[in-house]
């Protein structure tokens, strides 16, 4: 991938590279944030992808994702610039302060919201309903040479530390672009304050494993699939980073900057379920304000939300949320660290056509 040289990811979006980034520019302190180990699962997808990696491959640049889960968050061989962002937006804003024009959208308060009730019994009903309705759709079927295209809103919130002292600072709610061909060797990104006007490239050697063709190629039998995911987890996760975490992380990634076929999409709920400390949450917002319920796992103190429409069930968006206090934090309970809303989900004919453009 060959990205402008002026972009480089913002330390919310540091998977396994980070270690290979000058220390001047390690703007988040070591083990500040459970999620930021948890992108190291990166590779997991990757493995998912193929039963073994291609030799000889290796990362040329940051992976960028404006999701800190997953999301990102989140996520991929660092030459696929493909997943999700970080979002946040009817949010109340508190607190914080600047980054010094370092990053151009880091500049506002910590994003806050206030934190929806945890239901450990009622995942299981909730993803069965979700998985049906992910499986009942109309949504066209891709062919060869079209792209997948995603357009979503994105923000964050994260620690930026100078010397020694620590402050909490967001971005701007700013819109995504992203096209992705069906194999992920194909693509482009516009993101606001991230990428020109008129945006970078994605096309890689190395696929990008939520790509439809890779997504297509996963098994449909739960439990199969599960396994899968923890397979992959075991032998390329942080080891701080819990199996069930990594696994829940991964099946986020999966569904969140992605278009999978209905028969896949329905069985990575349903591999959701069966992982241990899934919880529903009655209340979540995404990063354009919408309401929504979640299906969430907790872990170090934050919580990955993945948000449903209420009423039909669809994927609105993901967000990470502080909901147990730590000490020597200046993350406090509310905080949202992480957000994304999706907005627009489409096959088009091109890379960087719009739904209703003719190509």
């Amino acid at each position: 991938m060959n990205a402008s040289p002026s972009h480089r990811p913002h330390p919310a979006e540091w998977t396994e590279t980070q270690s290979l980034l000058p220390s001047a520019e390690r703007d988040l302190p070591a083990g500040r944030h459970q999620f930021h180990k948890e992108q190291m699962m990166a590779r997991i997808h990757e493995d998912l992808r193929t039963p073994s990696r291609t030799s000889g491959t290796s990362p040329v640049a940051p992976v960028k994702r404006s999701n800190p889960f997953l999301r990102r968050t989140i996520l991929l061989p660092a030459a696929a610039f493909a997943l999700a962002g970080a979002v946040v937006g009817g949010l109340a804003l508190t607190g914080g302060g600047t980054d010094g024009g370092k990053t151009a959208l880091a500049t506002g308060p910590a994003l806050t919201t206030s934190i929806g009730v945890a239901d450990p019994k009622g995942a299981p009903q909730l993803l069965e309903r979700i998985s049906l309705a992910a499986a009942d759709t109309s949504a066209p079927t891709p062919h060869k040479g079209q792209y997948i295209y995603i357009a979503s809103k994105v923000a964050g919130t994260h620690i930026k530390t100078v010397g020694d002292k620590s402050e909490v600072v967001s971005d701007e709610l700013h819109s995504r672009q992203v096209w992705n061909s069906l194999d992920g060797k194909d693509g482009w990104l516009i993101e606001a304050g991230e990428t020109s006007d008129k945006g970078i490239t994605l096309k890689s050697d190395v696929p990008f494993s939520g790509a439809y063709n890779a997504l297509a190629a996963l098994p449909t039998d739960p439990d199969a699939l599960l396994q899968r995911i923890y397979r992959a987890s075991d032998a390329n996760r942080d080891p701080e980073v819990p199996r069930d975490q990594a696994a829940f992380v991964a099946i986020g990634d999966l569904l969140f900057e992605s278009y999978p076929p209905a028969e896949v999409g329905a069985a990575l709920y349903k591999a959701a379920a069966k992982i241990p400390g899934v919880v529903s949450v009655d209340d979540a917002v995404d990063a354009t304000g919408r309401h929504g319920v979640a299906i969430a796992r907790e872990n170090d103190g934050e919580r990955t939300e993945w948000i449903f429409d209420k009423k039909t069930l669809r994927f609105l968006g993901e967000r990470i949320v502080v909901v147990k206090a730590r000490a020597g934090d200046p993350l406090k309970v509310g905080t949202v660290t992480g957000t994304s809303a999706i907005t627009e989900r489409a096959v088009v004919d091109a890379a960087k056509q719009v739904p209703g453009q003719v190509s």
